[in-house]
């Protein structure tokens, strides 16, 4: 019988961002404690995002609305990071971006956890940006990809390529 495999992956459904952004975009513009505050939201990047308003707790409550926003869209607020609120001549802004990819030092981790606590059968290597499990036991992969769920890491995970 031949291995099965799945593959840990960190990234950001990029549709999805999108489509939190323009629903952040779409509430400030509506909202009332928005009105008069020139907030804005737009796109600095493939994955950067930047938060503008007339003052400082205005740009933090937009953040606010835009957090609210990718966590209904199921986009894990581990991949965020925010700067704090920044005057920039009449305003105040914060840039926002979203970390895609396991760095090696984050699949040396995974795979630590991995090793000491999960199945012996199963084995685990870095690939890039990714982080491949294999294991002849389905069961096993199922039990790995629960105790990676289960295990407090700084940075979101995604299970790919189950196969």
């Amino acid at each position: 019988m031949a291995d099965s495999s799945f593959d840990i992956v960190s990234k950001v459904d990029r549709q999805e961002l999108d489509n939190a952004l323009n629903q952040t975009a779409k509430e400030l513009v509506q909202r009332f404690d928005f009105k008069g505050t020139d907030a804005t939201i737009e796109w600095k990047g493939e994955l950067a995002v930047e938060l503008t308003a007339s003052t400082e707790e205005r740009v933090a409550a937009a953040l606010e609305v835009f957090r609210d926003k990718l966590v209904k869209r199921q986009i894990s607020l581990k991949s965020l990071t925010a700067s704090d609120p920044r005057a920039s001549g009449k305003e105040y802004k914060i840039s926002c971006t979203f970390a895609a990819g396991i760095s090696q030092e984050q699949a040396k981790k995974l795979g630590k956890i991995i090793r000491d606590e999960g199945p012996k059968s199963v084995k685990s290597q870095v690939m890039g940006e990714e982080l491949r499990v294999t294991s002849k036991s389905r069961d096993d992969l199922q039990e790995v990809q629960n105790l990676v769920r289960g295990a407090d890491l700084d940075f979101a995970v995604q299970f790919v390529n189950y196969r």
